[in-house]
This record gives C-alpha cells, structure tokens and sequence, in this order.
C-alpha cells in the first residue's frame, strides 16, 4: 500500500474538500472503501432483529451483539497489523471473504425461529474477529495519497463525516429492508457491502503491497499513541450513554417524542462540526488541539445536564456535536504523524478500537447509574470522562523530546 512520492500532490491551491477528491485515484477508492464500510452501518441492527426473532430473547440477542462487538473491537488493531505487513490487497480481500461468508452462515442460521444459540453466538464472534479493518486502511491510504498536512486534514475529516452518515444511513436502510423481507436479509446485504467494497477498494491503483519494513523500527514506534487513543477513549466513554441519558431526560419531561431530534442534532453538529474544523488551518498542534477539543467536549456535556427543557437540551446537544468530529478527526491525525510508515493502519486501529471501547463501557456505566443517581450527576460523569481524557492527552506530551 504504497503510492510514489513523486505522485502526492504539493500544495499549489488552496487546500479544500474539492481539492481531496481531485487527487488522483482519491474519488474511486474513497467511493470504495465508503461501500465496503456501510457494512458497518447496517450489520448490528440487522444482527440484533435477526437473533430476536430467531430466539424470542432479547437477552440472548444482547449476548450475542456482546460477542460480535468484542471480537470486532478488541482484535482490531491485530487485524490491522497483518495489512501492515502483508499490504491491503493480500490481507483485507480474505478478511472480506471469510467475514462475509461468516455473516451468511448467521444470516442462514437466524433465518427462521428457532436456531441453537450456541451456534449464533459462535457464528457471530467468529464474523467479529474477520471483520476487514476498511476504515483505518483508508486512512492510511490518505496519508499516502495526501502529502501536504493542511489537505491531509481536510481529507480525514471528509472521511470522518462521511463515515458518520454511513453510521445514520445504515440502519434506516436496515428498516425499510426489514419492511419487504426477514431481518437476516439485513445480515445478507452487510455481506454484500463488505465484499463488493472491498474488491473495489484493493484494486484500486493506489494499492500497490506492503511498505518496506525498517529494521530499525520494529519496536517501540507507537510511543506517540497513548494520547490520540485516550483522546478517542474519553470521546466513547462520554458519548456511549448519551442516548441513555437523553432518554431519560425526556422521560422525565414526559415528551419521548423529541429524542429522535435530540440525537439527530448531535449528529448534525458533529458533521457540521468535522467539516468547519477540517477547513481551518490551526496554528497549535495537534496535540494542543486534541486536548482542547475533548475538554470542549465534556464541559459541554456535563452542562447539559442543567438544562431547563428538552428544547435547551437539543441546543446543547447541537453543540456537544461540534466537538465530536473535531476530536476523532484530530486523534486519527496525531496517530497518523507519531506512527512509522508501516504501521499506520494498525495505528489507526488503536484509535478505532479505543472510541468504540469507550462507547461500550461508557453505555454499560451509564445504565448501572442512571437509576441510582440524579440525571445532573450522570450528565456530570459522562462529561468528566472527556475532561479526564483531555487531560491525560495533554500530560501524555510533556517531559518527551521530539525525535
């Protein structure tokens, strides 16, 4: 997965999200790997209606969703050191291919009621830990592309927003499937995607094998990680309740029916919020900016909680948003600049695996607490997560020399 230095564009305009697509090869590949990784956005809906249906349990339905997420999370940054190694095109179509034939075998097994559950749950972590890493080796693809830093970061954020509206789309698209055919449809066509999209993603001609390893670097290379992955940490352990906490703001306001709104306004702001922050070029590094963002992040959050009303909540919410992209964007930036060459994709894993890590321990904290004390105080939590993240983000700099 390398392009020739000679083929990354110098600055000569003004960089902006035209000029990413007008790079070279950028327009067909990002249109791949988008494809391949609205996988993603429709496979756990699909996942969770399917085993429901098929068991009549929502606890086993947890249970598996546990296993598949798990295996998918936890053994990403491993799956991303093996395109490290070998290149895109000899590690991520097999991944596909196993992946995708893993998610028919649960698709055939959920297909009618009554399915043996030890078979679903083997299935599903099985399909989890195949999962291609798409969205880390697109990213690393960019850096290769890209050799300005200005239009580097007007590229991770496109993608960043980009990949959220995947995360929306999907399962709307998964509910209107699931209106015509039986919910393992939904398992079927996340099969699909990722096969397809990733065919199209590595025989693009930007994928060319694996970079050359150093020898001199085979240890010791992800000493810059520990703040882009507690940046990305404390954004999922914040957000990961926050459809709990909206819930359960609105239920006290005896009004359920804005939550939709509340959770697209936040949605909203992080795509508005990635796209403005992409555009500005920042004079502090990203370091400073990571930290910044992710203590912007949970001040915002932990105020929302003193809100009067669900109308001041969806303000606030709007603006929790803003930090979102911004944050992610920034941390898969500092991970991409403190990796070695070859490892990339695999740093850009860590990133991925920690936000959704945080997201999962962040939704289970919530639901322990949420009855157990004033909706403020979680609201408070949740934020202070973010701040103690920022934190270590910016302490996890100082007292280190640049090499």
């Amino acid at each position: 997965m390398s392009a020739s230095t000679s083929s990354r564009p110098a600055l000569s305009v003004r960089p902006s999200y035209a000029a990413v697509l007008r790079v070279p090869h950028a327009r067909r590949t990002f249109t791949a790997a988008l494809t391949a990784r609205l996988s993603y956005g429709t496979v756990s809906l699909a996942v969770m209606l399917s085993v429901t249906r098929a068991t009549g349990s929502y606890a086993v339905s947890g249970a598996v969703m546990s296993l598949f997420g798990a295996t998918t999370v936890f053994l990403m940054p491993l799956r991303a050191s093996v395109v490290d190694r070998y290149g895109p095109r000899r590690a991520l179509l097999p991944m596909a291919a196993l992946y995708g034939t893993l998610l028919c075998a649960l698709a055939a097994l959920t297909w009618r009621p009554g399915a043996p559950v030890a078979a679903i749950g083997t299935a599903a972590a099985l399909a989890g830990a195949c999962a291609p890493p798409v969205g880390p080796t697109m990213r690393a693809v960019w850096s290769e592309l890209i050799a300005d830093r200005r239009l580097l970061q007007r590229a991770y954020s496109l993608d960043g927003v980009a990949e959220e509206l995947l995360f929306v789309s999907g399962p709307v698209l998964v509910g209107v499937l699931v209106g015509v055919a039986p919910p393992a449809f939904g398992i079927v066509l996340s099969a699909l995607l990722i096969v397809s999209g990733t065919a199209a993603f590595v025989t693009s001609p930007v994928m060319t094998g694996p970079r050359p390893r150093p020898r001199r670097e085979k240890r010791g290379g992800f000493r810059g990680l520990p703040a882009p992955v507690a940046g990305a940490a404390g954004v999922g352990l914040a957000l990961g309740g926050i459809d709990l906490l909206v819930m359960a703001f609105a239920a006290e306001s005896q009004d359920t029916a804005l939550v939709p709104w509340i959770l697209g306004a936040l949605s909203a702001g992080s795509a508005l919020g990635g796209l403005v922050g992409g555009a500005i070029d920042w004079r502090r590094p990203a370091r400073t900016r990571l930290a910044a963002f992710a203590a912007g992040l949970g001040l915002v959050i932990a105020a929302a909680g003193l809100a009067p009303g669900l109308w001041t909540l969806t303000v606030a919410m709007a603006c929790a948003g803003a930090f979102i992209a911004p944050t992610l964007t920034t941390a898969y930036l500092l991970a991409d600049e403190t990796a070695p060459e070859d490892s990339r994709t695999q740093a850009g894993a860590w990133v991925n695996a920690a936000v959704n890590a945080g997201d999962s321990a962040g939704a289970l904290a919530t639901g322990l607490l949420i009855g157990g004390l004033p909706l403020g105080v979680c609201f408070a939590l949740a934020g202070g997560t973010a701040l103690v993240a920022a934190a270590a983000a910016a302490a996890s700099g100082r007292g280190r020399l640049s090499a």
